[in-house]
């Protein structure tokens, strides 16, 4: 890590945290905040703790037992303007949400407010602008002030980032060696540049899942998890402080003050880092005096209850399912911190992110990180991610001409499209005398690049591509497109893993949650692309799991986070790649072919460069 020298000082904050435990249209979407979906199961107990989620599309809210067990969860809309790359949310909008769902969520689980032990929130990481009072300042080109969010997948900032990564800062070589538009220095970067009204008039920029905490608590202080992973932060400058088991005030140290002067940013560093968190905190720390009286009254719970510091949404699902092994995987002869170094959490949603742990600090270009004490406590986090995983089967499905016929046949079955297109590629695979499912795609490739590679090219102009298109505009055709689209994006997965494991890591097992991981074709094709067995949780919402492990251990149910995961966590269905020869010969030919696709768009792309020189 770099010494800014006594000419440029650092910051002097805190960190707290008690060490020794935690170590297109622009018309937006219905605003109604009724609950849109819930699901409940019986149980009961004496304390229980709640996570919330806001995702990209919906605000989610969860009730466990002390087993782990969800008791009753709901969820509710939340609006998003698309503009080309922009793409922006109300904080305002979000926490009616939030609101709402923990209302309704609670009312399932007929658990009385008294009952919560503790409250976590998790969170997209996308970029939330405050003024002093706590009101929205507006991110966009509309001025419209409730739009005071610029979404995670937001792009943007592209520009920036390069101009960014042309600074070679030593903070780059912790986000796999560059910054992705989507992390949060190129968009603040950008709004400087280009609206320099509301960056005149921002007291705070903040991580969503901090400003949720803030909101709930009033209390600013930051995640460990957000600053480091999406804001350069360096956690691991308290790698000798945390050993320090009394201490809980901490110089935070890990803001390299050089590299924000460095990229036109210096004024965010001063006021000890006021606007960006001059307090940061290990996730599970509890937040203040808990819920506000106002926030308490908002939510349906009493005030006092306790709130941990949060999550990005993504990390919240590792924690919710990375010790959800089988029993009988147990190996009694592997210590545990050596066994979970061996596995990767697959979070399948709107995008999928690709987490991985360490002991020790692994550099994997191309890939996020490494990241100290972002997710585990005391080890380092490796994230991969692929930037639409869930929104590019929604594309490519919703934009054939045969989704409209099968939407409605789908919904007359009471059933969803995609498992309507399960059904179809079955029956396809019988008809045709297929050798097996995945052969149907023999003449079909797809690059799922269609909103630039995150991991492991790091390259957010890559395009998608689609070999093999004809005149067909059948069902059938719509069912091919569907399974080529699922095998590009475990390609996708495949060159992560074997990126990762070739820098070090011996990752051997996934385990996937999301709601992509509820999809039985998605989560077989990824376990014979990948070769390894995959790990389904207990719970049907390990990310919600996650969010409530923070606001047990912020209720002293626990230890730290890694008491809780163990006992918390829990597995469910696992599923074994397929053993026929044939299969693997298969995908090997057409991950080769996937590999090629984005070597031939290097090499166009260089072309048309060249062409208008």
């Amino acid at each position: 890590m770099r010494n800014t020298s006594s000419t440029r000082p650092r910051p002097r904050g805190r960190v707290v945290s008690d060490l020794r435990p935690l170590l297109g249209s622009a018309q937006p979407s219905p605003p109604p905040h009724q609950p849109a979906a819930a699901t409940m199961s019986r149980g009961s107990s004496n304390s229980v703790f709640l996570g919330v989620d806001v995702g990209t599309g919906s605000a989610r809210a969860g009730i466990f037992d002390q087993k782990g067990k969800l008791l009753g969860s709901a969820s509710s809309p939340i609006q998003i303007w698309k503009e080309k790359d922009c793409i922006e949310q109300s904080s305002t909008d979000i926490w009616h949400a939030v609101c709402a769902a923990v209302k309704s969520a609670c009312s399932l689980a007929n658990v009385a407010p008294e009952e919560v032990a503790g409250l976590g929130f998790a969170a997209t990481c996308s970029l939330v602008a405050v003024d002093a009072d706590g009101s929205p300042v507006s991110v966009s080109w509309s001025d419209d002030t409730r739009r005071n969010i610029i979404v995670w997948m937001d792009h943007r900032a592209v520009n920036q980032a390069e101009r960014i990564n042309a600074s070679n800062s030593p903070v780059l070589q912790y986000c796999g060696g560059s910054v992705s538009p989507e992390m949060q220095a190129p968009k603040l970067l950008w709004v400087k540049e280009n609206l320099q009204e509301s960056w005149s008039m921002v007291c705070r920029w903040m991580d969503l899942s901090d400003w949720l905490a803030y909101r709930a608590t009033g209390d600013d202080t930051r995640s460990l998890c957000t600053t480091v992973c999406k804001w350069t932060y360096l956690g691991h400058a308290h790698m000798e402080q945390w050993q320090e088991s009394d201490s809980r005030d901490m110089e935070a140290c890990g803001w390299d003050n050089v590299f924000w002067e460095e990229i036109g940013l210096g004024d965010l560093v001063e006021g000890n880092c006021a606007k960006i968190g001059r307090s940061v905190a290990f996730p599970g720390h509890p937040l203040g005096s808990g819920l506000t009286a106002a926030a308490a009254k908002e939510l349906g719970l009493l005030p006092g209850t306790p709130v941990g510091t949060p999550l990005i949404d993504a990390h919240a699902g590792g924690v919710g399912v990375m010790e959800s092994i089988p029993d009988e995987q147990f190996k009694a002869d592997v210590p545990d911190e050596e066994a979970i170094c061996h596995r990767m959490v697959l979070v399948c949603g709107t995008s999928t992110c690709h987490m991985a742990v360490s002991k020790n600090k692994l550099f994997v270009p191309g890939v996020w990180g490494p990241f100290w004490s972002a997710m585990v406590p005391e080890f380092w986090l490796t994230e991969g991610g692929q930037s639409a995983t869930g929104a590019l089967l929604d594309y490519i499905t919703e934009n054939h001409v045969a989704a409209p016929l099968l939407s409605n046949r789908a919904s007359s079955q009471s059933i969803s499209i995609y498992e309507l297109l399960n059904k179809m590629l079955l029956s396809m695979s019988h008809e045709q005398n297929s050798p097996f499912l995945s052969a149907l795609t023999q003449d079909i490739h797809v690059l799922p690049d269609f909103h630039g590679n995150r991991s492991p090219m790091a390259d957010p102009k890559s395009k998608g591509v689609i070999y093999g298109l004809t005149l067909d505009t059948s069902e059938k055709h719509l069912a091919l497109m569907y399974l080529a689209t699922i095998q590009g994006i475990a390609y996708g997965t495949r060159h992560i893993v074997e990126h990762c494991n070739a820098h070090g890591h011996k990752i051997d097992t996934l385990l996937a949650c999301g709601g992509l991981a509820k999809n039985s074709v998605y989560i077989q094709e990824h376990a014979d692309i990948i070769g390894c067995q995959i790990i389904l949780p207990r719970e049907n919402e390990p990310v919600l799991l996650g969010a409530a492990v923070l606001g047990a251990v912020a209720g002293k149910k626990f230890p730290g986070v890694r008491d809780a995961m163990k006992a918390l966590n829990a597995a469910g269905k696992v599923v074994n790649p397929s053993s026929d020869p044939r299969v693997k010969k298969y995908h090997d030919a057409k991950y080769q072919i996937f590999r090629s696709l984005y070597e031939q768009q290097l090499s166009h792309r260089s072309t048309m460069v060249q062409a208008l020189q």
